[in-house]
């Protein structure tokens, strides 16, 4: 199976968009390449090799969202700092922010959710439906870290969520 990587969607609002507009698009994306898990048939499920697997993918992960935190702050601190005379770029320029600021929000509850799972594979209970307790995969996992339904239980979740808002 060849890398996984998530790549960055290119919207047409987006294709004209400055740096810090695609930086906000890709928060909560993979950071980077990794090598997908290759079990072997007789393999236990959640072993210590494929918990590690998930604690590093987790880690630099979470690293990485971490960065970006630290960017949005100093880039906000240097910003404010200018004197903008004309009202619409100081009514643009705080906009920007609280795009900036609900980022920032959405990673921290994407960070909380981070620690949970590293939480869980200290614990030996990553990788396991909070549901139904049965196996979410390898491969759901790899694709969402966090995740903690299996597919079947998210399925079922999503239809339920999808009843009470119509």
């Amino acid at each position: 199976m060849a890398e996984r990587v998530k790549k960055k969607k290119t919207s047409a609002s987006s294709v004209g968009a400055s740096p810090e507009d695609t930086r906000i698009q890709h928060h909560t994306m993979m950071p980077y390449k990794f090598e997908p898990y290759q079990a072997k048939a007789d393999e236990v499920y959640m072993n210590d090799k494929q918990l590690q697997h998930f604690r590093s993918i987790l880690e630099a992960w979470k690293k990485e969202l971490m960065k970006e935190v630290d960017n949005t702050i100093i880039e906000m601190k240097e910003a404010s700092i200018t004197v903008l005379a004309d009202p619409n770029d100081r009514a643009t320029q705080e906009e920007t922010f609280n795009l900036e600021l609900r980022t920032r929000d959405r990673e921290r509850k994407l960070i909380r959710k981070i620690e949970e799972a590293l939480q869980q594979i200290d614990d030996k209970e990553y990788g396991y439906c909070e549901s139904c307790g049965v196996e979410i995969g390898i491969r759901r996992l790899e694709a969402r870290p966090t995740a903690v339904l299996c597919i079947d239980c998210k399925t079922l979740d999503e239809i339920r969520e999808k009843r009470t808002v119509h």
